[in-house]
């Protein structure tokens, strides 16, 4: 398995591959200015990135890269210029936000646009999924935060009867934009941490909905990673600084820093944290990308991507495998390693079964369709790390942890009862309609 860093920049600089353990450079792929938050490889099968819009351009465009070759290979063209973008785990679908606030969900093997509706009143700047894939969570210049159910996401029938909005929580304590989210394991029970321009990261429970600790900064705050222990975070800040924060900290201020990253006062634009080795990614408008130790708080590497700064970092792992899924199968008989250009328009009058969504089970899986519901898994993966740590903070987490699996397996269980009465009733349906 190779453990690459993937860097871009808001200037046509391209984006950077590194090896992370040799610090050798693998690929520079080319012509690419992305906004923060707008870069994402796909599943780990090819990178997608935003672009900034083109003064003399009204609609808004979307590249793909494979591996292998640094030229853009395939061009999407959205209706409107897209800041944040992500993908899903398995690369099966790709999320934009929108400079208008409209939010964009395509499937990546057909190039589908799924879904749109307006998520924000001000432009989309982060978007991501939680780590069950369920549910997406968006952050705009109108500083608030919006949670949103995949599956209800198509429900429309439910929306009508509850007469309730689109989004499952909506959380409105920024006072200026939201610059950054990460969201810790735990499915529905996780915890999110949200950072602003205006000095604040702020920690919300999904499972109550609500705002738990309002921590304040010495400065503007532009990234966060979080540590896989899920009790601290990094914060990345304009005056250079990486700032650490305590998830279940006493004091309302954070002062503590991991370290500068520049020595000329270049602000940290963004973070990424890599559980193999346990090493945070930094950054910065200088165009450096710093690698540290987080516990002896010292500077491992550092790579220069070019003269442009660094917006957007990702940690890549990529396995050789040598056959491809069924989705990639799908692309290479169409002649391309690349999936379809994505629609710009939802399509009307197709087959879409009367508005009833078919989610597929991961590819190549032999598990049944509602284990794709992860949470309990991964929290129990994360209690395991944590044993291996000991430490005194680390047996406090595990026991929360522990309260979080049973309710999580709870939860898998009455998931599973809907999910099986959910295709009974569709299957009925089905044939109902075939006899008629």
């Amino acid at each position: 398995m190779e453990i690459s860093v993937i860097a871009s920049s808001s200037i046509d600089c391209g984006i950077g591959s590194w090896d992370l353990k040799t610090g050798t450079e693998q690929l520079r792929f080319k012509q690419c200015a992305s906004p923060a938050h707008g870069l994402t490889a796909v599943g780990e099968k090819f990178l997608a990135a935003s672009q900034l819009r083109n003064a003399s351009g009204s609609s808004g465009s979307i590249f793909f890269w494979s591996w292998n070759k640094p030229q853009a290979e395939v061009r999407s063209f959205p209706v409107e210029s897209i800041n944040a973008l992500a993908a899903n785990k398995e690369g099966t679908y790709i999320v934009g936000g929108g400079a208008s606030g409209d939010i964009f969900l395509w499937e990546v093997a057909s190039g589908k646009l799924l879904k749109k509706w307006h998520g924000h009143y001000r432009s989309v700047t982060c978007l991501v999924f939680s780590g069950d894939d369920s549910l997406l969570v968006s952050g705009s210049e109108d500083g608030s935060v919006r949670v949103w159910s995949l599956i209800r996401l198509f429900d429309d029938l439910q929306r009508q009867q509850q007469g309730s909005t689109l989004y499952e929580h909506d959380f409105n304590e920024h006072t200026t934009s939201v610059t950054d989210i990460v969201i810790d394991y735990g499915g529905c029970n996780a915890l999110i941490v949200t950072a602003s321009v205006d000095g604040t990261c702020k920690v919300w429970s999904l499972w109550k909905g609500k705002l738990l600790r309002n921590i304040i900064f010495p400065a503007a705050i532009n990234a966060l990673a979080l540590d896989p222990g899920g009790s601290i975070f990094y914060a990345g800040s304009i005056d250079s600084k990486i700032y650490v924060g305590a998830m279940n900290s006493s004091s309302d201020y954070a002062t503590q820093s991991l370290g500068s990253v520049s020595e000329q006062g270049k602000a940290v634009t963004c973070l990424a944290y890599c559980a193999d080795g346990n090493l945070l990614i930094s950054g910065s408008e200088d165009g450096v990308i710093c690698v540290w130790d987080p516990k002896s708080r010292r500077l491992v590497r550092t790579f220069s991507h070019g003269k442009g700064p660094v917006n957007n970092i990702q940690v890549v792992r990529r396995t050789v495998v040598g056959n491809s899924n069924k989705a990639q199968s799908s692309w290479k008989r169409n002649g391309s390693s690349l999936p379809p250009p994505l629609e710009k328009y939802e399509r009307t009058g197709d087959n879409t079964m009367d508005g009833i969504v078919i989610v597929d089970p991961p590819p190549l899986s032999d598990v049944p369709v509602y284990s794709s519901y992860h949470s309990a898994d991964l929290i129990n993966e994360q209690v395991r790390e944590l044993q291996q740590q000991g430490s005194a903070a680390t047996e406090i987490e595990m026991e929360r942890l522990k309260l979080e699996y049973k309710k999580s397996l709870q939860m898998n269980d009455q998931w599973q009862k809907n999910y099986e009465n959910l295709l009974q009733v569709v299957m009925e349906e089905e044939l109902n309609g075939g006899s008629s």
